[in-house]
């Protein structure tokens, strides 16, 4: 009982509703009415402005640390012994739920963001060698295309080939292959807009 009430503050602090706080404080608007409708950082970034995206980002990334470093410190607390034994899978559901959150908020309607800044919150808090390389390709494919989308789809995708080249856990593994199929399909429009080449730019 003790690992579930951990996994649903897991999930309380990725459906922390940033993106749409700051927009409602900063221009009084619900974010999900502008731009491409989510919540995300990305959205912020574009409707709000660079500072109040930046903020977002940061604080997406860090309820992904949150999540599994809470788990990570409380459950052997809650059940050493239970833990001790399964550690990796708690701490993989752990992350699945921060990023299940984000992207469907209880606070929001079951409505947020695409999970990618949580998701490598998650991948830093868990293997960080695996979530330094994902941020380097996320950052190379916008610097070479000024694409968001394409880099979150990009690095989601390099996540599962690093946790394998890495030699991660199985319940790693399986959880970068979870949660990147739903980062891609969380971006469903965008490749339809990828394929038609008229996924904007950032900063257009």
């Amino acid at each position: 009982m003790g690992g579930l009430g951990l996994l649903a503050l897991a999930y309380l602090l990725g459906a922390l509703p940033t993106g749409y706080l700051v927009a409602k404080a900063v221009k009084g608007i619900d974010i999900r009415e502008h731009g491409s409708g989510n919540t995300g950082a990305t959205n912020v970034f574009r409707v709000v402005g660079k500072p109040a995206g930046s903020f977002v980002l940061l604080v997406d990334l860090l309820k992904g640390v949150a999540a599994v470093v809470l788990m990570q410190t409380l459950m052997p607390l809650v059940s050493a012994d239970g833990y001790a034994s399964a550690a990796a899978w708690w701490l993989m559901l752990a992350g699945l739920a921060a990023i299940m959150g984000h992207s469907r908020s209880i606070w929001l309607n079951w409505t947020g963001g695409k999970s990618a800044a949580t998701g490598l919150g998650v991948l830093l808090a868990m293997a960080w060698p695996v979530g330094l390389t994902v941020a380097g390709v996320f950052l190379g494919v916008l610097a070479l295309f000024r694409i968001v989308s394409l880099g979150s789809i990009m690095a989601a995708i390099a996540a599962v080939i690093m946790m394998v080249i890495l030699q991660q856990p199985l319940p790693y593994i399986l959880m970068a292959i979870a949660g990147s199929l739903y980062v891609i399909l969380r971006h469903r429009s965008n490749i339809e807009r990828l394929l038609a080449g008229t996924e904007p730019q950032l900063g257009r």
